[in-house]
């Protein structure tokens, strides 16, 4: 007799600041943001909050001396003071409203221009022909070429791995399986490169219950690790990828020493 997999169907919420599909019995809070609701796991609120993103229910909190306004001076007082940059008095001095106002250098009228002395008649040049400037054959042969940047991708399978290792543990990737590690403990790590692109690395963090696969192409300028896809079965992993070559520490962070 079979076994069969039991799944609900409920469906999965993914936090909308690190991407990550909530676990089973994890909460998202809700914030708002351009006047849509934002669901965040329990990780990243802070950095919801950095990003100016306010926690349902919460009322911001507003400078309600900054939003006085300013009846004591005139219009034209007030006005000419918010132009020229100057400060304007507070009208809770007590300033009277028909206090002359200040006279500054910019209200008078300007002094008139001194008259301009003759210039001398300039002097007639010797004609010389014109040459023309010299053009670079470099600058002639790349005139209307950008230039590439190709990036050495490693050669052996050690190099490559140890090269996708040191990307993921520079990136923000390590902090969610640190986060998923303090719940369902260390996972088990696989890195591998890709047989259908030599340039890509594959590597796949698992636990009993879910499983993430991490990606990175070497021949990339800039090479970026990003989340491939991630499941809850580990009968979905191919056989090379349950062949652990690696570990994560309690940071998330992989090591080859394995």
């Amino acid at each position: 007799m079979s076994t069969r997999a039991i799944r609900t169907s409920t469906a999965q919420a993914a936090c909308d600041v690190c991407g990550r599909t909530l676990l089973r019995g994890e909460r998202a809070e809700i914030y708002l943001s351009g006047g849509h609701r934002r669901s965040v796991c329990e990780l990243c609120t802070s950095r919801a909050l950095h990003g100016g993103w306010v926690r349902e229910g919460e009322v911001p909190e507003y400078d309600e001396a900054s939003a006085r306004p300013d009846r004591r001076r005139s219009l034209l007082g007030r006005l000419r003071g918010r132009r020229d940059g100057r400060p304007v008095p507070d009208a809770g001095r007590g300033v009277p409203e028909d206090e002359p106002e200040p006279t500054f250098a910019e209200d008078m009228p300007p002094a008139p221009a001194p008259a301009p002395r003759p210039q001398p008649a300039p002097r007639a040049q010797p004609s010389s022909p014109a040459w023309p400037a010299p053009v670079s054959r470099a600058a002639g042969r790349l005139s209307g070429r950008e230039p590439r940047h190709v990036r050495a991708v490693p050669t052996s399978i050690e190099h490559k791995i140890s090269s996708a290792v040191s990307l993921f543990n520079d990136s923000e990737h390590p902090r969610t399986v640190a986060g998923i590690g303090r719940s369902l403990g260390l996972p088990d790590v696989s890195v591998h490169p890709s047989d259908a692109n030599g340039s890509i690395v594959n590597m796949v963090v698992s636990w009993e219950l879910c499983w993430y696969r991490y990606e990175v192409d070497l021949s990339e300028e800039v090479p970026t690790v990003r989340l491939a896809t991630q499941g809850y079965e580990l009968d979905e992993l191919s056989e090379i990828e349950r062949q652990n070559n690696a570990i994560a520490d309690q940071r998330g962070r992989l090591d080859l020493s394995n």
